[in-house]
C-alpha cells in the first residue's frame, strides 16, 4: 500500500535515563509513551492503535501485557512485528498503512529496555540451524564476531580501512558532546577509536555501540487529525522493508537489505539522495553505517571508506549529517535496539528542536534506517523518508 500523505508523526519521545536501576521495565515502557503522546498534546485514552516489539514484557509479543498495564481500553489495531533494531520503523510504517485503511486513527509506537541494569526480553532467540557447527567449531560466537566478519570481507575486497571506519565514532562522538543525556559525552579523535581495545578484528571498543536502559515512542495519526493538535507534524513519506537470508551460504558478505528497502522507500517519496538533509542510520557498529550508506546509494559500494572522510558525516555542515544526537555509539541503544531513537532525532531535526550545534539548518527531509540480525547474512532492514510539515 502506498501511504504516502496518509500519515504523520505528531509526537516523538526519548527517555532520558540510561542507567536506570530502580525502574522496571513496564515502567520504562509507560513513562516513554506517556512523554509521546504528552508531546502531541494527547491522553492515552486517545491512543487506538499500539505497536511494541519483543522488548515490551509479557503476552502477546508483549502488547497484551503492556496494553493492559497502560490502561489502554480502546484499541482497535495491535502489531508486535519483530524485527531486531528496525522493529520502530516497521511499526511506523506499519501504523501508516493501517491508518490509511481505517483500522486506527492515532498510533502510538513504543520501544524501552534495560540491558544495562536489568534483564531483557526477547533478547536471545532461537538458536540457528548452523549455530552447533559454525559457533561451536569455528568460534562465531555473539554478535559482535558476525560484524567483524562483515567488516574484514569489506576491507579485503575493497581496501577500507580501521581509520575510515573510526570517522563514523569520531562524528557520532562530537554530535554527542552537544547532547547533555548522552551515554558517553567525550568527543573523539581517530587516533583514540583506533587505539581503543580489540573486541573481535577488526572491530575494536570505539567500533561498538553502547549498551544503555532507556526507550523512546512516537505517535502517528492522519493529517486531519494532526491540523487539531498543537505540536508541528513530521510527514511519512515514503517505506521500504527487505530481508537478507543466507541462501545456504551462497552470499556476499558486504551488501546489506537496504539495498531492496531504499529504492523502495525513495520511489514511495518520490525523492533522490540528493535531497536528503539528514540521515539517521543505524549504528550498532561502525561498519552498519558504511554498509548501509553504500546501500542506500549515497556513495558507490565500495567507496564508505572515501565517503565518510573529511567531516563528511558531521553535522551542521558536513555534506551528509548523520545521528546528530550521538546514535547507538555514543548516546543510546536502548535494549540493544536503537531504531526507535534514531526516527526520534529525524522528527527533532524536521522540527528544528535539535541539540544546539548540530541543528541542520532548514531540514526539510531525513531519511531514517533501521536494521535488525546479523550484519552481511540474516538481516531485516526497513528504510523510512520523512519530510518537514511545510515541506
Amino acid at each position: 500500500m502506498n501511504t504516502r500523505g496518509n500519515a504523520v508523526i505528531v509526537g516523538a519521545y526519548e527517555h532520558p535515563g540510561r542507567e536506570l536501576p530502580d525502574k522496571s521495565l513496564a515502567q520504562v515502557h509507560a513513562e516513554v509513551a506517556l512523554g509521546a503522546v504528552a508531546d502531541a498534546g494527547l491522553t492515552l485514552d486517545d491512543v487506538d492503535g499500539f505497536f511494541v516489539g519483543h522488548d515490551a514484557p509479557g503476552y502477546g509479543g508483549g502488547w497484551i501485557s503492556m496494553a493492559e498495564y497502560l490502561g489502554l481500553r480502546n484499541l482497535t489495531y495491535m502489531d508486535s512485528t519483530e524485527s531486531g533494531g528496525a522493529s520502530p520503523i516497521y511499526h511506523v510504517s506499519h501504523a501508516a498503512a493501517a491508518i490509511a485503511a481505517g483500522k486506527c486513527k492515532i498510533a502510538l509506537v513504543a520501544l524501552a529496555g534495560k540491558p544495562r541494569t536489568g534483564i531483557q526480553p526477547g533478547g536471545g532467540g532461537p538458536l540457528t540451524p548452523e549455530e552447533s557447527f559454525e559457533g561451536r567449531m569455528f568460534g562465531v560466537t555473539g554478535l559482535v564476531a558476525s560484524y567483524a566478519l562483515s567488516a574484514r570481507r569489506h576491507m579485503h575486497e575493497f581496501g577500507t580501512t580501521s581509520a575510515q571506519l573510526a570517522e563514523i565514532k569520531v562524528a557520532a562522538s562530537i554530535h554527542a558532546s552537544h547532547n547533555p543525556n548522552a551515554f558517553l559525552r567525550k568527543a573523539l579523535t581517530v587516533e583514540d577509536v583506533v587505539n581503543s581495545p580489540l573486541i573481535a578484528d577488526p572491530l575494536r571498543r570505539g567500533d561498538c555501540c553502547v549498551v544503555t536502559d532507556g526507550g523512546g515512542a512516537v505517535v502517528v495519526t492522519s493529517p486531519e487529525i494532526a491540523r487539531t493538535l498543537p505540536r508541528r507534524a513530521v510527514k511519512v513519506l515514503g517505506q521500504g522493508e527487505a530481508g537478507k537470508i543466507v541462501n545456504g551460504g551462497k552470499l556476499d558478505l558486504t551488501y546489506t537489505p537496504a539495498v531492496w528497502s531504499g529504492p523502495r522507500a525513495f520511489e514511495q517519496a518520490g525523492v533522490t539522495q540528493a535531497d536528503i538533509d539528514y540521515v539517521s542510520i543505524y549504528d550498532s557498529f561502525t561498519i552498519t553505517v558504511l554498509e548501509i550508506l553504500e546501500d542506500l546509494g549515497f556513495c558507490e559500494k565500495g567507496k564508505g571508506g572515501e565517503f565518510v572522510q573529511d567531516g563528511t558525516l558531521v553535522a551542521p555542515h558536513g555534506r551528509l549529517p548523520f545521528n546528530t544526537d550521538g546514535g547507538g555509539l555514543s548516546n543510546n541503544h536502548p535494549g540493544h535496539r536503537g531504531g526507535i531513537t534514531k526516527i526520534i532525532e529525524a522528527v527533532r531535526q524536521l522540527r528544528g528542536e535539535a541539540n544546539a550545534g548540530v541543528q541542520i539548518p532548514d531540514c526539510e527531509i531525513a531519511l531514517v534506517h533501521g536494521n535488525g540480525g546479523d550484519l552481511g547474512t540474516r538481516m531485516r532492514s526497513a528504510t523510512m523518508i520523512l519530510g518537514r510539515e511545510d515541506a
